[in-house]
């Protein structure tokens, strides 16, 4: 329901809900982002969001007086898409003034996630009565078995046919290190299989990997997912008959594919000089490389891996064409590119972890931004077919 003073007034005097917090603090993120956290995780089963109510007396259910505006309330929702929080949790941020001129008081409304265990920087907290703690191992797994097979996306779908010799261990402890806090690593006694089940990436139930498992981790994940892999054409002109200079198919687990793609970046994006004066040359590209990397950072995370069509990433003389199957997904569709949407959660996951994206929501809006500082037009989307999205790169005069 929508948030009105008397429905926080409610909220406020509720001093035994162990889904209620409040603070007075404005500027605590890393307590606003546990707290999100755990009630992401919603480990009591409430099965209704929890409420962090910032500038509220703790003990008395007071205001305290605070005055809160624009700044904090951005801050605030950002908390959603800085990627410490994995995966993205689904929160409202919201603001009354309250009528009596005691104080403003900003809301974070969190319902409870459907992909449990939700971590901040690696640790699982969880609500235990009136305080937050780090989940034991045993907790762990309780919300690891609680999540809801009719929610799950496509990467978090079993891989029925695939077993665990599938997938590549070695893969799994270099993720690992980058996805869970070391102290929680080097308490860990779990097998293999209940670790990665607490990433999303296996199946216990049905004792096999899941699809995102199998993209981040296979041996061979074109066995399963034929569509995996990223096809670069080199075009020695303008029209896709003309002669091809070279051609390749990037494939692998996911980690593979994206240190390729920035080695090939490396070596396609060459600088060219251009005079300034008659003594002095600058040398420009005629691509920000910063650019087309956010843009098939963008087209790998989001597109869909049930189609068998690979990302088409073709160079021409004249501009750069980048092609994933699947059309905007979920809200995207409504507000291109202000709004954003996860058709993939667990690879967005991984992706942030591995450190190929830095903030979600934002590679599209970067990557305009620095075509526009080197001159090139900015990229054009072409987002009315629903079966693929592609987006041209024209290059810079």
């Amino acid at each position: 329901m929508p948030m009105d003073e008397t429905r926080l007034r409610e909220l406020m005097s509720n001093l035994e809900a162990d889904w209620i917090e409040r603070t007075r603090s404005t500027q605590d993120t890393d307590k606003f982002a546990k707290a999100i956290c755990a009630f992401a995780n919603d480990f009591p089963g409430h099965g209704h969001p929890g409420y962090l109510l910032i500038g509220v007396d703790d003990r008395t259910g007071a205001a305290t007086g605070l005055k809160i505006g624009d700044d904090v309330l951005q801050r605030l929702g950002g908390l959603r898409s800085d990627g410490n929080i994995q995966p993205l949790p689904a929160i409202a941020v919201s603001h009354v003034a309250l009528s009596d001129g005691t104080g403003d008081v900003a809301v974070i409304e969190v319902h409870p996630s459907s992909m449990p265990p939700v971590r901040y920087k690696g640790q699982v907290w969880i609500r235990v009565g009136p305080r937050r703690a780090v989940a034991s191992e045993q907790e762990e797994r309780m919300l690891t078995e609680r999540r809801v097979a009719r929610t799950h996306t496509f990467d978090l779908r079993p891989c029925l046919e695939a077993r665990f010799e599938d997938l590549a261990p070695e893969l799994f402890y270099t993720y690992r290190t980058r996805a869970i806090a070391p102290d929680v690593i080097e308490e860990n006694h779990r097998s293999l299989t209940d670790q990665m089940a607490s990433l999303r990436i296996f199946d216990l139930r049905r004792g096999c990997p899941t699809n995102g498992g199998i993209l981040l981790l296979g041996k061979e994940p074109r066995v399963w997912i034929p569509g995996a892999y990223v096809q670069f054409l080199r075009i020695r002109g303008t029209e896709l008959s003309d002669d091809i200079g070279e051609d390749r198919e990037l494939a692998g687990d996911l980690l593979t594919i994206l240190r390729e793609l920035d080695m090939l970046l490396d070596v396609q994006v060459l600088g060219r000089p251009v005079p300034e004066t008659a003594l002095r040359e600058q040398t420009v590209v005629d691509y920000p490389k910063v650019a087309i990397r956010e843009l098939l950072m963008n087209a790998i995370m989001h597109r869909d891996y049930e189609s068998n069509a690979p990302v088409r990433f073709y160079w021409f003389d004249d501009r750069i064409e980048i092609q994933n199957p699947g059309g905007l997904y979920g809200a995207a569709a409504y507000d291109f590119p202000r709004q954003n949407d996860y058709r993939n959660p667990v690879i967005a996951e991984a992706m942030k972890i591995l450190g190929y994206v830095n903030r979600y929501g934002r590679g599209v809006i970067r990557a305009q931004k620095e075509l526009r500082q080197n001159g090139n037009p900015e990229a054009e989307f072409e987002l009315s077919n629903p079966t693929y999205t592609r987006v041209t790169v024209r290059r810079a005069p």
